[in-house]
């Protein structure tokens, strides 16, 4: 249990580091170099040699490890995850508001549960693009929120909360006439730019309120974003692992993409040519030709890491009535009969074998037929390269609410079944 506490610690930390998932991207970066990785960019030249390296595209960032002997037709074994979750997205012209309030215009982000952002303090995070194309991180701290009307202003309210996303969800930032404020200078001002070099941006809302472990005995583990970068922290720790052990064997990779929650369709997205880029210089600077590169990914395996379900005890039936995963039971094995998830026969016993020997418990999760699941990187990954993929994840209740909610164990277990794969 101590080394799951100091687990869920440090994945409280890197939640709070990353507010986007620029943050997410650019925290696990810098982690990785302090573990001697090597950041690589896509406009230079790559090494050709065996070592450990890490490359950022927008709010994605892919990492690998070659080992000694690895040579053109070496497989890869690779942790797919993703770096962004459910959230408001700052809108052009973003300064609003009426009635002596300052309020900013945002846009709907993936399928937040609404009323779960109201009365939170919340920050604004992302990145500034100034006219000479720099990019430029910048995180607020607490500055907005989603005020909720008073009952006594709806008294039919504890019967329906129905919320417009347009009328609704506009936070309040300040007091004030808002034809003499300006939201974008507080950000400019926040990351040391000059306000008129802004020449984009994309920026979004996040829940500030630290992690906290909870329960009768510690066992439950409360966070924003758990929503996915409880998989990108498990595959992070789980590459430092192998950073110090690994030998020989497959090429281990995390990749941790963008835009999951909004269907993955961009440059640094899961349906765009990030992964396969990476992949294929790879294999060049190992001199490999296309019938080696066809080899390697035949060779080669993806777990697909996302976050799954729960059973919830006040809707049970909500749930298949034979799997009900629970928090603490281990991470689960998504199943899908219409491939919303990619698990089949082999990579289900692949798993097994890969949690026996990592002596980690596992659950599977399937939807109940009423209710259709939702989809992850996986499916996309499969149909791009080919590889052999299966689907996995923490357990969750009020996945997609602005603070999620796991078992303490679950992660630790998830990152140890990751750094037994990578160092196959």
């Amino acid at each position: 249990m101590s080394d799951a506490l100091a687990h869920v610690k440090d994945l409280g930390e890197y939640v709070a580091a990353s507010p986007s998932s620029f943050h997410a991207a650019r925290t696990a970066a810098d982690r990785l170099q302090a573990a001697g990785f090597i950041e690589l960019h896509e406009d230079a030249n790559w090494p050709e040699t065996a070592g450990k390296y890490v490359v950022v595209r927008d709010g994605a960032f892919i990492a690998w490890i070659i080992p000694e002997g690895a040579a053109a037709g070496t497989g890869f074994n690779i942790f797919g995850t993703h770096t962004d979750s459910p959230t408001f997205k700052l809108k052009p012209s973003p300064t609003t508001g009426k009635f002596g309030w300052l309020q900013a215009g945002v846009e709907v982000y993936g399928g937040p549960l609404l009323n779960s952002w109201l009365d939170r303090e919340l920050q604004l995070a992302g990145r500034l693009v100034t006219l000479d194309g720099a990019e430029h991180l910048v995180a607020t701290g607490p500055l907005l929120r989603f005020p909720q009307l008073a009952i006594h202003l709806d008294r039919a309210v504890n019967e329906g909360l129905k919320l417009d996303k347009q009328q609704h969800m506009n936070p309040v930032w300040g007091l004030g006439d808002p034809s003499a404020a300006d939201l974008l200078g507080q950000l400019a001002a926040r990351a040391g730019v000059d306000r008129e070099e802004i020449g984009g941006y994309d920026v979004v809302a996040a829940d500030t309120q630290p992690a906290q472990v909870f329960g009768a005995n510690a066992e439950f583990f409360a966070s924003g974003r758990l929503d996915n970068l409880s998989s990108v922290h498990a595959g992070l720790c789980a590459l430092e692992s192998a950073a110090e052990s690994k030998s020989g064997g497959s090429i281990a990779v995390l990749a941790a993409f963008d835009h999951e929650e909004v269907g993955s369709g961009s440059r640094s997205g899961a349906a765009g040519p990030f992964l396969e880029d990476v992949l294929a210089r790879i294999g060049a600077g190992m001199g490999a030709g296309t019938a080696d590169s066809q080899r390697a990914l035949a060779a080669s395996f993806c777990i697909s890491a996302d976050a799954g379900h729960a059973v919830h005890p006040n809707y049970a039936e909500r749930h298949d009535p034979a799997n009900r995963p629970v928090l603490g039971g281990g991470p689960l094995l998504k199943i899908n009969a219409n491939q919303r998830y990619t698990t089949d026969a082999p990579g289900a016993a692949y798993w097994a074998a890969l949690c026996r020997e990592a002596e980690v418990p596992y659950q599977e999760f399937v939807s109940n037929n009423s209710i259709p699941c939702g989809s992850t990187i996986g499916p996309l990954t499969a149909t791009r390269l080919g590889i052999r993929t299966i689907d996995v994840g923490i357990p969750l209740l009020s996945m997609h609410s602005a603070r999620e909610m796991s078992g303490v164990s679950d992660p630790f277990q998830l990152s140890r079944a990751a750094a037994a794969f990578f160092t196959r």
